[in-house]
């Protein structure tokens, strides 16, 4: 960050209260990757999230809502002086949007020691799943080794016997790939880890084709997926080994961005657009209404953050600052998620199903998301047994 004028030009305020006491309104810190390759990722959890405000005439929970947004710019630097803001300055009672984990990470402590919460609506590292879980800080979305772990059981069902597995080299790309190799079975052909933010693959791919592996797992999230995609089945690479992978590199925004290579591609997800319940029909419904796209994942993640903070609002009748009462509502977690089935474990990480869906093209000749299955039913992280808080 150059200055403090680029500071606030890069800065959205929804302010839909004018009150300065805490019981009059609920202060949010949003903070999220909003310009680079991954942007597309910011977005839509910022679109999801402010779906619930504006939901509710500008209010979470009861109270006026006083949104504050700025971009990371995917930068731990950046990231640092914003919580300094946001926690010393503005005094937010939650902050919440980080996509990744290598700008999360550096920025927990002080978010933490200010005791001030934090809701993780993307990643899910394992250093806060564990040993180090606290009770300021919450992840509506799934552990990072959670989807991908998924997707080594549906790989060891397909009888898959030899798999090349391929990510970014920052936590969230590591943890994934552990996750993959928790439950897989077979043979790693290789395990190839790329600069983050790497767009272009030709070297990679020419070695992942000389090693002839079965098939691809791969996580590569954001732009860094949309070129991989590309240049793999422009290389007919395809023909030979098939391409799998958690859901955020088989999105909606990816599939608007890569067009028909993406038609075949299976992945594994805790949501899909498609699953039949009341919550989801309106969600899917709302969004499309509000910004005429399908959401992703990252939206309704966004969205189901903002619907966390609206539930500890309502249950503690607007008195969030009874922070013991705030703490133990967000705990609880009740309301409905798109996803069905919720909850937090011990570790404030989710317990919830995981599915299998397909890219396809439908009747229509949209080329969109199937669900296609059910990999796991109220999964919990491998993480959560030496989280030591009750």
């Amino acid at each position: 960050m150059k200055n403090k004028t680029c500071l606030l030009a890069g800065i959205a305020v929804l302010a839909l209260a004018s009150a300065a006491h805490a019981a009059d309104k609920v202060k949010v810190g949003f903070m999220s990757t909003l310009s680079g390759p991954g942007a597309a990722i910011g977005v839509d959890i910022r679109d999801g999230f402010e779906l619930v405000a504006k939901g509710d005439s500008g209010k979470l929970g009861g109270l006026a809502a006083e949104i504050t947004i700025v971009d990371d710019q995917q930068n731990p630097d950046t990231a640092r002086q914003v919580v300094e803001r946001f926690t010393k300055r503005d005094r937010v009672d939650v902050i919440t949007g980080m996509v990744f984990s290598n700008v999360l990470l550096p920025v927990m402590p002080a978010i933490l020691g200010s005791k001030t919460v934090y809701i993780s609506p993307n990643t899910g590292p394992e250093d806060y799943a564990a040993e180090k879980c606290d009770p300021h800080f919450f992840v509506v979305s799934w552990q990072n080794e959670d989807t991908a772990a998924a997707m080594g059981q549906v790989m060891n069902d397909r009888n898959l016997k030899n798999v090349y597995l391929i990510a970014p080299n920052y936590p969230g790309g590591r943890e994934t790939l552990n996750g993959f190799k928790r439950t897989y079975k077979g043979t790693i052909a290789s395990e190839v880890y790329t600069k983050l933010g790497q767009l272009d693959y030709a070297a990679e791919i020419a070695t992942l084709r000389a090693a002839k592996p079965d098939a691809v797992f791969f996580f590569l999230p954001g732009g860094m997926g949309t070129n991989f995609i590309k240049q793999y089945v422009s290389a007919g690479a395809q023909q030979d080994a098939k391409l799998y992978t958690p859901g955020f590199s088989a999105d909606e925004d990816t599939i608007k961005s890569v067009g028909e290579p993406m038609v075949g591609i299976l992945n594994t997800t805790q949501w899909a657009h498609d699953l039949d319940n009341p919550a989801n029909r309106k969600f899917v419904a709302d969004f499309q209404k509000a910004y005429g796209r399908l959401p992703t994942m990252y939206a309704q993640q966004g969205y189901d953050a903002a619907q966390l903070i609206a539930a500890a609002v309502r249950d503690t009748g607007g008195k969030i600052e009874d922070k013991a009462a705030f703490l133990k509502a967000l705990q609880a977690a009740k309301f409905d998620s798109p996803r069905g089935k919720f909850r937090f474990n011990t570790n404030h990480y989710p317990i919830q199903d995981y599915h299998l869906r397909e890219v396809i093209k439908d009747s229509t000749g949209r080329i969109t998301n199937k669900t296609i299955g059910k990999v796991y039913s109220d999964y919990a992280d491998p993480f959560a047994a030496r989280c030591t808080m009750k």
